[in-house]
C-alpha cells in the first residue's frame, strides 16, 4: 500500500496560507506555488536510493553518498501543474520533464485528455506528476493511468491542496502511488472547486481570472 502523506512543516503551512487568500496578487501566488513544490519535493524524495562513490575533497581522500541512478521525470498535468515545475527542478535540476495536458468538461466535470509527451525512457525513470490541486480526482487518476500505460511503475504524487473526496477516489484507482498533500480540505462544492481552497490554481498562476 501506497503512503498517503499530509505536510505538517510550518513553513509549508504558513504559505499555503498566503495563496489561499483572495487578496494575493499573480506574481506572489506564482511564486509561492513554486517555493510550496520545492519543500514538497524535499519530502517526496526522502526514500531516494543513494551509493556510496569515492571522491577527493581538498583535503582527503573519502566516500561520500550520491543519489543511485538519477533517473527522474517531473510530469505536470497542464496547465495549472507548470507552476510547480521550477520548484520541483531547483531540488532535482537533472531530472526530465514531461507533459500531460487534461482539461475538466464543465458539464461532467470529467477529465477529457488534449496532449501528452513524456521522456522516452520514461519507462525506466522514478516519476513525480505534480498538480497544485487534487479535487474530484479526475485528472490526476487519468494522468497516472496514462504514465502506467506507457510502462511507468515508480510514480509519486504531488498536490498542495486536496479534497478529501479526491483523495479517496485518488488512492482507491491507485494504491500503488504515493501522495504528497501540502493541506488536506474537507469537501467540493457543486461545481468541484475545493472548500475552502484557493480557487482556479491556473487563473490564479497565469493571471487569467
Amino acid at each position: 500500500m501506497a503512503k498517503v502523506v499530509v505536510m505538517d512543516h510550518p513553513l509549508i503551512q504558513h504559505k499555503i496560507g498566503m495563496i489561499r487568500r483572495a487578496s494575493t496578487g499573480t506574481k506572489e501566488f506564482r511564486e509561492t506555488v513554486g517555493e510550496i513544490a520545492m519543500l514538497e519535493c524535499y519530502e517526496a524524495t526522502r526514500d531516494l536510493q543513494l551509493q556510496d562513490v569515492e571522491i577527493d575533497t581538498p583535503i582527503a581522500h573519502t566516500t561520500v553518498k550520491e543519489l543511485k541512478g538519477k533517473k527522474l521525470a517531473v510530469v505536470p498535468i497542464l496547465r495549472a501543474g507548470l507552476g510547480m515545475v521550477d520548484g520541483m527542478l531547483k531540488m532535482i535540476p537533472a531530472a526530465k520533464v514531461g507533459h500531460i495536458g487534461l482539461y475538466r468538461d464543465p458539464k461532467t466535470l470529467e477529465p477529457v485528455e488534449y496532449y501528452c509527451k513524456l521522456p522516452a525512457d520514461c519507462a525506466e525513470r522514478e516519476i513525480f506528476v505534480v498538480d497544485p490541486m487534487l479535487a474530484t480526482g479526475g485528472s490526476s487518476i487519468d494522468a497516472v493511468k496514462l504514465l502506467k500505460q506507457h510502462g511507468c511503475r515508480k510514480i509519486h504524487f504531488l498536490c498542495i491542496i486536496g479534497a478529501k473526496p479526491g483523495v479517496e477516489a485518488f488512492t482507491k484507482a491507485h494504491p500503488d502511488v504515493d501522495l504528497y498533500i501540502g493541506a488536506l480540505d474537507e469537501k467540493l462544492n457543486e461545481n468541484g472547486y475545493i472548500i475552502p481552497g484557493l480557487g482556479d490554481a491556473g487563473d490564479r498562476i497565469f493571471g487569467t481570472k
